[in-house]
């Protein structure tokens, strides 16, 4: 069997049984490199070489939950928790649950959105905002599988399809990997191929709020350690000092293009405005450190995992050997080409990361079967696109997890990555290989 398909086998079916992801991505890795020719000590070295390239994000991600738990400290999450609060409470009525039920959607669907193209913060908000907000969604009663599924539809469908912030970036990597491929694209078409795979992500996130999820789900009413420390009120101060720090670390991140230096303009500013007290700084960051740092570890142990995979060269024999056993035919190239993009991103978990393997594979395979531009195009963006809703390793279905488990009730893989796969790795497969065929 190709040592890619074991690796990733290897990886799914341990998370599936609850091995921790770390160790699942390491255990699958070691397995793909030892069955990919490569010896112990090569597989190893490939492995720790491909973890540098993971430190940035992780250390972006623990700045990152540092600010958001600055920002929770002057309690603005406070006050939006208090005003969902009296739309629950008032009167008890059910009328009005439902309507906070549908606003605490909206916003968290709105707020994610925003995240990738409007104020490129991508799972920053997370932390910040669902914590304080758990004990709301327990005496509503939600089913925090129905949040995992907006949040991941919200931080995936933007980045894909629109052209702006992250989505940019997106569409920048596939238009240089496609011409470095041998096929020369324009930009703008990139959009066109795309809205028929995020049509399947529509209907998926469809299919979760209303039909999956909709009914209750008893969880037990705990305080995480990020409530505890959000009991302060936020004065008319706290709200101006905080939303100027959010517009410096939204400049800072734009200018540099780093989210370290984001985060760490924005932190600057609530101390230095006196709105955090310097001599908490310690704690502050620890525990936003603390909080991110299950991302940061799987983010860098996903890297390592790409590195073997890449190494043992095995990734070219599996689609040159599905193309030789394929003939003329086309619609099953095109399925089994975006089955192939599902494993290899599933594992690595980034849509980012493996664009330049798939392009580089998938742009030479798919103009011998002549595939149009545009389908080319809609191949590579979906079978990226595959890897950040529903993989153990993607920071789309971690960002979700951290917010989610802050107090212990939310499992990774069956509350967050078994229904974000089922939802939106199965129609995007679908309508991915509907947009192959017709474009």
């Amino acid at each position: 069997m190709n040592a890619v398909i074991i690796a990733v086998l290897i990886m799914l079916v341990l998370s599936l049984v609850r091995v921790n992801v770390v160790f699942a991505l390491l255990i699958g890795a070691l397995a793909g490199g030892l069955s990919g020719g490569l010896s112990f000590m090569e597989t190893l070295t490939s492995f720790t070489d491909g973890l540098g390239a993971g430190a940035t994000i992780a250390l972006s991600y623990a700045m990152l939950g540092g600010f958001a738990v600055a920002i929770s400290r002057t309690g603005i999450p406070q006050l939006l928790v208090t005003g969902i609060l009296k739309i629950v409470n008032k009167d008890g009525e059910a009328t009005r649950g439902n309507l906070a039920k549908a606003l605490i959607v909206f916003t968290l669907l709105a707020m994610a959105i925003f995240s990738q193209n409007l104020i490129p913060i991508h799972i920053a908000f997370i932390p910040l905002l669902i914590p304080p907000i758990l004990h709301i969604l327990n005496e509503l009663k939600i089913d925090r599988r129905l949040i995992a599924a907006v949040l991941t539809f919200g931080l995936t469908a933007p980045y894909i399809l629109l052209p702006y912030g992250f989505g940019l970036i997106f569409h920048e990597i596939i238009g240089v990997q496609m011409e470095l491929a041998g096929l020369a694209i324009n930009i703008e078409d990139i959009p066109k191929a795309m809205v028929i795979p995020v049509a399947g992500l529509l209907v998926g996130l469809v299919i979760a709020v209303f039909v999956s999820y909709r009914n209750p789900r008893d969880y037990h009413n705990k305080v995480s350690s990020i409530e505890e420390t959000q009991r302060k009120t936020a004065s008319k101060k706290d709200v101006l000092v905080t939303i100027v720090a959010l517009l410096a670390a939204l400049y800072a991140q734009i200018q540099t293009e780093s989210m370290i230096i984001g985060a760490l303009a924005g932190i600057l500013v609530l101390y230095v405005s006196g709105t955090m007290k310097w001599r908490e700084a310690d704690e502050v960051l620890t525990e936003g450190m603390r909080m991110m740092a299950f991302i940061g570890f799987v983010m860098i142990t996903a890297n390592g995992f790409a590195s073997v995979i890449q190494e043992t060269g095995e990734i070219g024999s599996l689609v040159g050997s599905v193309s030789s056993v394929l003939g003329e035919n086309k619609a099953l190239a095109a399925m089994l080409m975006l089955v192939i993009g599902l494993l290899i991103t599933i594992g690595i978990g980034s849509s980012f990361a493996t664009i330049p393997i798939i392009a580089a594979i998938f742009v030479p395979l798919a103009m011998e079967f002549g595939f149009s531009t545009l389908a080319i195009i809609a191949l590579i963006g979906t079978a990226g696109a595959l890897g950040d809703a529903g993989s153990p390793a993607s920071d789309s279905t971690l960002g979700p997890t951290a917010g989610l488990n802050a107090d212990g009730q939310h499992n990774h893989i069956w509350d967050t990555c078994v229904p974000t796969f089922v939802h939106y790795n199965i129609p995007l497969m679908v309508f991915g290989w509907i947009a192959v065929m017709v474009l």
